[in-house]
């Protein structure tokens, strides 16, 4: 497999992001011996006795956690946020076709539990960080204590995905240039600093790094018969056993996930008893709009469980 690596000077001197890089080896999984490099944050002396995984979505990367990871460490945990393959520091397969949900999953899983081999963890996750990271939990319920969803969901083709996320869609297989900063800026509620955009656009020095980007929305399952449909209703069953706490820190201002919500309240046993936030005047990336305001809601959870 044919990958990118994106030049370490593309990262310096990024707006409050001080984070040494940190690396882990998974397998290509192509039938070769090649590996790829995911990168991490690890941050935190985790005197607490608690792991805060975070996981970005698209076109993200762990620059989304900037904010959130000095106050979740400030509580005494260990801050964990990787950059999906494709994304931030992490290494960037040159194919779209190198690029499957089955594969983000498995990467996933190679690094943070077979590397890492992370346990007692508390899920934070959002956007694809939560089709990823909800698979994880189905995976391995054993390693996570408890479980945070932001602007996420599981899709499994089974219901219309809105005209929202339809025109994302058509958005990032049509626009020239897929300009990831300004992409964010648009889900956001407030206005980012031209810095802030630049870091966005950090990973991707030009169009060849932005494969990955682009094929993202592509592999969200939008028809019941999708490769990745079926998985993802296994996941739903074992969800639907999952009793450890699990909160819903939706916001206001989400269009494509708006309503998801009422389905993990539904649906997932962890969700009785606990006291699920509305995050007020947060757009699609409410890491962006309301940071601190959303790492105390995870600190709050974590210290009331």
């Amino acid at each position: 497999m044919n990958s990118l690596r994106t030049p370490d000077e593309r990262f310096n001197d990024l707006p409050d992001y001080p984070f040494a890089p940190h690396y882990a080896e998974v397998a290509a999984d192509d039938g070769s011996d090649e590996s790829l490099r995911l990168h991490y944050v690890d941050d935190g002396d985790g005197s607490s006795g608690e792991t805060v995984l975070l996981l970005h979505g698209e076109p993200t990367w762990s620059y989304l956690y900037r904010h959130m990871i000095p106050v979740l460490s400030a509580a005494g945990h260990r801050c964990v946020a990787p950059d999906l393959v494709g994304f931030g520091r992490s290494d960037k397969p040159a194919l779209r076709s190198d690029y499957t949900y089955q594969r983000h999953v498995d990467w996933m899983c190679e690094a943070l539990f077979d590397r890492l081999d992370l346990r007692g963890i508390t899920l934070v996750c959002q956007d694809w960080g939560g089709l990823i990271g909800l698979r994880l939990v189905a995976e391995a319920p054993d390693r996570f204590a408890r479980v945070v969803v932001a602007n996420t969901f599981l899709p499994t083709g089974d219901r219309d995905p809105g005209d929202a996320f339809r025109a994302w869609r058509e958005f990032s297989q049509k626009t020239p240039e897929f300009r990831a900063g300004d992409i964010v800026n648009g889900g956001c509620t407030t206005t980012l600093a031209p810095e802030v955009v630049a870091a966005y656009d950090a990973p991707f020095p030009d169009e060849t790094f932005k494969e990955g980007a682009r094929q993202f929305p592509l592999l969200v399952p939008v028809s019941p018969d999708d490769p990745a449909a079926e998985p993802n209703r296994r996941a739903w069953q074992a969800l639907q056993s999952f009793t450890k706490p699990f909160l819903c820190s939706f916001s206001d201002q989400d269009p494509i996930t708006r309503g998801a919500d009422r389905v993990f309240l539904k649906l997932v046993p962890g969700c009785a008893g606990q006291e699920h936030a509305v995050v007020k005047d947060g757009g699609h990336f409410l890491q962006e709009d309301r940071g601190a305001e959303f790492a105390e809601i995870v600190n709050r959870f974590i210290a009331a469980s």
